[in-house]
């Protein structure tokens, strides 16, 4: 008896240890978010809480398909000496693509460039768990960006859609109807939302650099059943095409499964956007559109790194349409869209997944509604 004491004494002094760290956590992360947002709020000097919210000058008179609306959007920030830059940081245009384009050959990576994925992709894992981490009823986008620059800093790490094509920001914030690419403003996320939050790092391993991409998308506060429904659709579209990555699976095969998974739900598929090959270059070959009869070109060699992100919208209408900020891509008719991405490596037996979740599997996506729920 005196055992079972001492080992049932043990347990307790365990999980008290357990809850006194969660709770040291909490607060580390917590005085941490709220020194960046300090060290940042000189972007909102002089600028009123009525400017915050007011529409934006373009977008007076346009005709918005859904509820959601702009507001007002803080000046772009740099990098600090040393973080490594991609060739568009500057001019904001990434020739090195562009010199790739039109281009079908893809690159098979092995040794160092499959590990300087490796950590490109671990260290965008780390930094969208921290964005999402902050996330919460009340926080604005432009709060997210900036915790998002600052993780991404922190790790050495250029957060790739600052610049790109003139994106403003570090990181992409997709609300509600948006489909993708929703630039971060000061508009606070409100109870019931669904926030998609897009991460891109830059980093340098071994003299040689590389992008690592995914996004998620999070139930904020008191959902409604359809917007659990339509967010489980994405996710459980992207695990299909998932489970038929590996050597000798064709490219343009993986729109099929996506799209059976969104119809049997009552959604559709976006075709504006694809997934795209990933590494040394932001975008880059193969093209991986999620929507049937597609006609991508390529077939998987292990190697091959790539994303797959397929946008999900509520019902048949899987048409796009975009606002006057030329990056906002929202639904057609207004519903709302959700969309997962991961960053995958194809193996000699099927693939890894290089933006996997803390301690999940790298070679198997598993549904978990607490891991979404914000």
């Amino acid at each position: 008896e005196k055992g079972e004491e001492g080992e049932e004494a043990k347990k307790k002094k365990s999980a008290s240890g357990k809850k006194k760290d969660k709770s040291k956590d909490k607060a580390e992360f917590d005085a941490w978010c709220k020194k960046v947002l300090a060290d940042s709020a000189y972007l909102l000097a002089g600028v009123s809480e009525e400017k915050k919210t007011a529409m934006p000058v373009d977008f007076r008179g346009y005709d918005f398909s859904g509820t959601l609306r702009p507001s007002y959007v803080t000046k772009q920030v740099t990098v600090p000496e040393g973080t490594p830059k991609p060739d568009y940081s500057e001019t904001s245009i990434p020739t090195s693509e562009q010199d790739a384009r039109g281009s079908h050959s893809i690159d098979c990576k092995v040794g160092d460039d499959v590990e300087g994925m490796r950590l490109a992709c671990r260290l965008g894992r780390e930094v969208l768990d921290v964005a999402a981490r902050f996330l919460k009823v009340g926080v604005t986008g432009d709060e997210i960006d900036r915790i998002v620059h600052a993780a991404s800093i922190q790790r050495a790490c250029y957060p790739s859609p600052l610049n790109y094509y003139k994106f403003p920001k570090s990181v992409c914030v997709s609300v509600n109807e948006v489909i993708c690419h929703g630039i971060p403003d000061c508009r606070a996320v409100e109870d019931g939302d669904i926030v998609n939050l897009d991460v891109t790092v830059f980093v340098e391993y071994k003299g040689k650099r590389y992008h690592g991409d995914l996004n998620e998308t999070y139930l904020v506060g008191n959902c409604d059943e359809e917007s659990v429904k339509l967010v489980k659709c994405a996710y459980d579209c992207l695990k299909a095409a998932c489970d038929m990555i590996r050597p000798g699976t064709m490219y343009r095969d993986l729109g099929a499964s996506i799209a059976h998974v969104a119809a049997a739900h009552n959604c559709s598929v976006v075709r504006g956007y694809c997934g795209h090959g990933i590494g040394t270059l932001f975008h880059t070959s193969p093209n991986v559109p999620h929507y049937k009869k597609n006609k991508a070109v390529g077939i998987m060699k292990a190697g091959h790194t790539f994303t797959v992100e397929p946008m999900i919208n509520v019902g048949g209408n899987w048409q796009d349409t975009s606002w006057p900020d030329n990056w906002t891509a929202v639904t057609r008719d207004g519903k709302r869209s959700a969309q997962f991405e991961h960053t995958f490596l194809v193996t000699e037996t099927g693939c890894e997944i290089l933006t996997g979740r803390l301690g999940a599997s790298r070679s198997e996506m598993a549904w978990s509604l607490d891991a979404v729920t914000r």
